[in-house]
């Protein structure tokens, strides 16, 4: 094998081993400025978007071990990568997508499972882990929150820190 090749292939092996998922879309009649803008909102949400031969991507995924996507692996085709949310990334493309109406999600890769535009698509319209956690937390709170309320106005307290001093 070619050095170069070589070189390429391990450096996206690199990218999808160490990425919980791979996003494929197809981006013909993309713009510089374009695919310029889609590259700054991924990378906000810890994302990249990468373009490479996609003879080059089969390779490093077989390498990866990752399951086979070579059929979808066919004309103009970026792929995103990163350590942030799938969700973020999810939305950025499926946000990109609707501007640049010749951009079309293919397929992807969350966690080695094979995932189809319409589960990408379910994931961009999801929450983000932050707004998750902070729902979660909100509903674990709120039964201490109703008692602490309940015990307030049994007892005639306001709960305002003015009052208490007053007295």
């Amino acid at each position: 094998m070619n050095p170069d090749k070589k070189i390429i292939i391990d450096e996206l092996f690199e990218r999808v081993n160490s990425s919980p998922f791979v996003l494929v879309m197809d981006y013909t009649g993309v713009t510089v400025p374009q695919f310029s803008e889609l590259r700054d909102e991924l990378r906000e949400g810890g994302s990249e978007c990468h373009v490479a031969k996609n003879t080059y991507m089969r390779a490093a995924l077989a390498n990866a071990g990752l399951p086979d996507i070579s059929a979808e692996l066919i004309g103009q085709t970026a792929f995103v990568t990163g350590d942030g949310e799938v969700t973020a990334a999810a939305k950025a493309v499926k946000a990109f997508a609707k501007k640049a109406t010749d951009v079309k999600l293919k397929i992807g890769i969350l966690d080695g499972e094979v995932i189809d535009e319409e589960k990408i698509n379910v994931l961009a319209s999801l929450p983000s882990r932050d707004e998750l956690l902070a729902k979660l937390l909100s509903v674990i709170n709120e039964p201490g929150t109703s008692i602490l309320r309940a015990i307030n106005e049994k007892n005639g307290l306001t709960g305002d820190a003015s009052s208490d001093e007053e007295e």
